[in-house]
């Protein structure tokens, strides 16, 4: 019986940004989905089948990391990449623990978003902060 891959799931409200991290996914052999939203995520059918989750901190309505307590908060430990265009000082601190294994700032290199999602997935890299 076939194993399915692990989904990467991509919450971005800027369509570029996940358009292009989703097409780096998928040539990379993982399944991928993208959300412009927050709230289309958490209403997807993919949250259960998600592996890796990359999302944007600000985002209009929910951000990020308001996503990311309300998983918690429901029970989901999804490993999860934070993204963000403006670095907060006082953010990252707050958002580093647990279940996540990446916080870069935009733009970063594909190798490093890529090393924080095999982290994730327990197939080596090793997650990072920083560009």
């Amino acid at each position: 019986m076939p194993t399915k891959k692990p989904l990467i799931a991509i919450v971005d409200d800027d369509e570029p940004m996940r358009v292009a991290i989703k097409g780096l996914m998928r040539s990379m052999g993982f399944d991928a989905e993208t959300f412009s939203s927050a709230d289309d995520f958490l209403k997807s059918p993919h949250i259960s089948r998600t592996g890796c989750l990359v999302t944007d901190i600000n985002m209009p309505g929910m951000s990020g990391l308001d996503l990311h307590r309300r998983l918690v908060a429901s029970g989901e430990s999804i490993p999860t990449v934070f993204i963000t265009a403006f670095p907060e000082k006082n953010v990252r601190p707050s958002a580093l623990g647990g279940d996540i294994v990446g916080f870069l700032t935009k733009p970063f290199g594909e190798h490093v978003l890529l090393d924080c999602i095999l982290s994730a997935l327990g197939l080596g890299g090793q997650g990072q902060s920083g560009s």
